[in-house]
């Protein structure tokens, strides 16, 4: 199987230390190379190509397609219409963190997910132990900008919690997003 990932997905790993742990699940990770070019290379991309990241071209009609989902959807960017448009042509599932992008993906039909299946898999394919995603998922759920479902958080700090022995601090991840938003 194979997930493209939008940037923010990526960003999140990292700021959980989890991006190196994530790169040996089953999946392979895959992004567009306007994505690439544009939003990775400039800030560690060719560490991330070394841990295995694909960085695929899109042909002409890959790029009408992006292009169409972007005039349609002005709110989602273009390096995020690229990356639907290479999960949608190749039937890969797609992984964001952006809600707009995430209706889109839907609509059209595209399995997607955001940073909590990836944590769900790293527990479920034992790539990572209950404490190292338990302080992950701390980490990225305490950042200012995080918009993670605080209900799903929690449930997954609970349980990693009580398998660890860690102790939970408080979340700061609230959002408009929370009832509404899938893992």
């Amino acid at each position: 199987m194979v997930v493209v990932s939008d940037t923010s997905v990526l960003i999140d790993l990292e700021r959980g230390s989890l991006l190196t742990a994530s790169f040996r699940l089953r999946c392979g990770f895959a992004v567009p190379d306007l994505l690439y070019e544009r939003e990775l290379k400039p800030f560690g991309g060719a560490d991330l190509r070394k841990r295995g990241l694909r960085v695929e071209a899109l042909d002409g009609s890959r790029v009408a397609l992006a292009l169409g989902y972007r005039r349609s959807h002005a709110g989602v960017s273009l390096p995020d219409t690229f990356a639907l448009a290479l999960a949608k042509s190749n039937a890969w599932m797609l992984l964001t963190g952006d809600a707009e992008l995430r209706q889109l993906a839907e609509h059209e039909l595209v399995d997607c997910h955001g940073i909590l299946w990836v944590l769900d898999r790293l527990f479920e394919e034992n790539v990572a132990t209950e404490h190292t995603l338990h302080a992950g998922l701390q980490a990225i759920s305490s950042h200012p900008r995080c918009r993670l479902p605080q209900i799903e958080v929690q449930r997954r700090l609970t349980a990693w919690k009580n398998r660890s022995g860690t102790t939970s601090g408080a979340l700061s991840c609230v959002s408009r997003e929370t009832r509404t938003r899938r893992t």
